[in-house]
């Protein structure tokens, strides 16, 4: 099913969100600037794409596997939510969890392509894929008040963080 989404693009040479191949779920969204991070930095990436999103539908920001494999790079609010009614510029959270001190501050800063998730600098360069967005449905929850809960459906037993015995 596709679902048709208006897309507004609002930086000058920025490209619209792209499926790589026929069947993939979540699409590259690229960077709309330079930007260096710094060890324990975390920084808001302008991607340079405003959307208006149907109501019942949401937008899930996730990180791309391969930057989590290879760089010290992450998405701290994994996944990130646009709402339908968000209509300002996405901006993606990275943060570079590198430790700070690890590399003297005239360092290179490392591409986003470099292997082997060395601790560092990271310079994120416009057209970067730094992210991915996975559009998914949105229902909306309405709670109902009840006495206790332990009585409806079945309790799998074991308490907070448990599978169940």
């Amino acid at each position: 099913m596709e679902v048709r989404i208006p897309l507004e693009i609002c930086r000058e040479g920025v490209s619209a969100p792209a499926y790589a191949r026929r069947g993939d779920a979540g699409m590259d969204v690229r960077a709309a600037v330079d930007l260096v991070l710094e060890p324990g930095q975390t920084a808001v990436v302008p991607t340079g794409l405003k959307f208006a999103i149907p109501e019942g539908y949401e937008l899930q920001v996730r990180p791309r596997s391969g930057l989590s494999l290879h760089t010290k790079l992450r998405i701290p609010n994994a996944p990130g939510t646009i709402d339908a009614g968000y209509r300002d510029e996405l901006g993606v959270l990275m943060e570079n969890t590198s430790p700070p001190g690890c590399v003297p501050p005239d360092a290179e800063p490392l591409l986003l392509d470099a292997k082997g998730g060395t601790p560092g600098r990271y310079r994120i360069r416009k057209g970067d894929r730094i992210a991915q967005l996975v559009l998914s449905e949105a229902p909306r929850a309405a709670f109902e008040r009840v006495g206790r809960v332990d009585g409806i459906g079945q309790d799998r037993g074991g308490g907070f963080g448990s599978t169940g015995p």
